[in-house]
């Protein structure tokens, strides 16, 4: 860790700066202008190739290849002569105007129509695209292929534990057994839902002028079709066209983005804080590493610290992320600005988000099942199969089974003797008899195996 780090005031650009490499060219100053200038050379290509204006002729290869390397190759010193131009104007988008402008001053080609760089638009026109592109590459190239990997964990773990018998728990008392592969497979099932809705989300883009009419594009060229042609524009982009907005898109396509991962990101907590209690039970054990220390005074600890970061940051994550649902669809009359530096935080939720989806899959990776304990549980629990009992007698029309069962184990701890001797009592058929006699609470899992084995 260098200087800068150890100095950072966030923990994503200082301790976690590692784990979260990946956002840093998406969401941060750098990213959101190169996604801007993208955006402002995308439209004046666009321009130039289906307007069909006589002012800004179609554009040469050679046009082509000096517009496309400032994109590819947009740099830090780019990004920093970008902060320079904004120092002296004030204004951020404009900034990024005059730095492309000031790129392509020395071809005559491009020199010759400059004036369209930003024709017609409005900063949230360059804003919201940029925005929406950085929202839709770091779901691309960040979060799903980590949800992804934590989706294959948790398979494995699903697979590999489906046939190990444990017992549940119902308001924290003892319950009807499953396994361990299908309560894993439980979280999985509701994972891959929302994984599945968060990769149908369509983020919405406007290039429309300012007050979302079109009103400078219309009066300089009536004759184009300019609603046609920003839903090309934005199209193209990978985003999908809003024809309806005011000076701002009203983000309510990233406020259905950001319920989702908080959706996600709630699964995973509820996951977190059950493990973390199972581990407090042995149920399972964490591999243990020599050069690890667990606890400064007590040396016998391991500590289920990747649990316990994760929800810390899944908790951080949802905070940031309640509040852009609530304000980003809000703006008085057509534009207010207060939504511009909550979007600006967008990476900041997103980095706590990874930083807990990476701290689960390595506690998973540490994690056993503690067979020996699990199985010392159910075996202390035959009460449990008063269910399985009842629901048979119940079958053979045998009088009041469920209170003759409530008033036998209500309550108690049955072992294995008494809980047969009451079956041994019953009037039932021998064979059904048998049947339960030689039920043990491992065994009675319904369909859990089967489910796990599946998911």
């Amino acid at each position: 860790m260098d200087v800068a780090a150890l100095m950072a005031i966030s923990p994503l650009d200082g301790r976690y700066q590692e784990k979260v490499t990946s956002l840093r060219a998406i969401f941060s100053e750098y990213g959101l202008m190169k996604f801007r200038v993208i955006v402002e050379i995308r439209w004046m290509e666009m321009l130039s190739e289906y307007a069909n204006l006589p002012e800004i002729p179609r554009l040469s290869t050679h046009a082509r290849k000096i517009l496309d390397d400032l994109t590819e190759n947009f740099s830090l010193q780019d990004a920093l002569r970008i902060k320079h131009i904004e120092s002296s104007i004030n204004h951020d988008v404009k900034a990024v105007e005059y730095f492309i402008k000031e790129k392509i001053g020395g071809d005559g080609e491009l020199s010759a129509v400059n004036e369209f760089i930003h024709f017609g638009c409005t900063s949230e026109d360059i804003n919201n695209l940029a925005y929406g592109l950085m929202l839709q590459t770091s779901r691309k190239q960040c979060i799903l292929p980590i949800l992804d990997s934590l989706i294959i964990t948790l398979k494995r773990f699903a697979h590999d534990n489906a046939n190990l018998s444990m017992l549940s728990r119902t308001h924290g008392q003892p319950a009807s057994p499953t396994t361990v592969g299908k309560e894993i497979a439980n979280i999985i099932a509701r994972l891959q839902r929302q994984i599945d809705q968060l990769n149908s989300i369509q983020l919405l883009g406007k290039m429309n002028g300012a007050s979302g009419n079109y009103n400078a594009l219309a009066i300089a060229y009536p004759n184009v079709d300019w609603q046609c042609l920003s839903k090309n524009f934005v199209s193209m982009l990978g985003l999908s066209w809003n024809p309806y907005t005011t000076q701002i898109e009203p983000h309510d396509s990233m406020a259905e983005f950001f319920a989702v991962i908080i959706r996600i990101n709630t699964i995973i907590l509820d996951f977190n804080r059950d493990i973390w209690s199972y581990i407090s039970i042995n149920y399972f054990k964490q591999k243990s590493f020599s050069n690890e220390v667990g606890s400064s005074t007590m040396p016998h600890k391991i500590n289920p610290i990747d649990f316990e970061n994760s929800e810390g940051n899944l908790g951080i994550a949802n905070a940031l992320f309640e509040h852009m649902i609530a304000k980003l669809p809000i703006s008085r009359w057509q534009r207010d600005l207060s939504d511009s530096t909550v979007l600006r935080n967008m990476g900041v939720a997103i980095g706590h988000s990874m930083l807990a989806y990476q701290s689960t899959n390595k506690g998973l990776e540490k994690l056993e099942p503690n067979d020996a304990a699990i199985e010392a549980d159910l075996n202390k629990h035959w009460e449990i199969l008063a269910e399985a009992v009842q629901t048979i007698m119940r079958r053979f029309k045998i009088e009041q089974p469920y209170e003759k069962l409530k008033s036998f184990t209500r309550g108690k701890q049955i072992d294995q003797a008494s809980l047969q001797q009451f079956i041994f009592d019953l009037s039932l058929p021998e064979e059904v008899k048998k049947q339960l006699l030689e039920l043990t609470p491992a065994d009675y899992t319904g369909y859990a195996k089967e489910l796990a084995k599946r998911i």
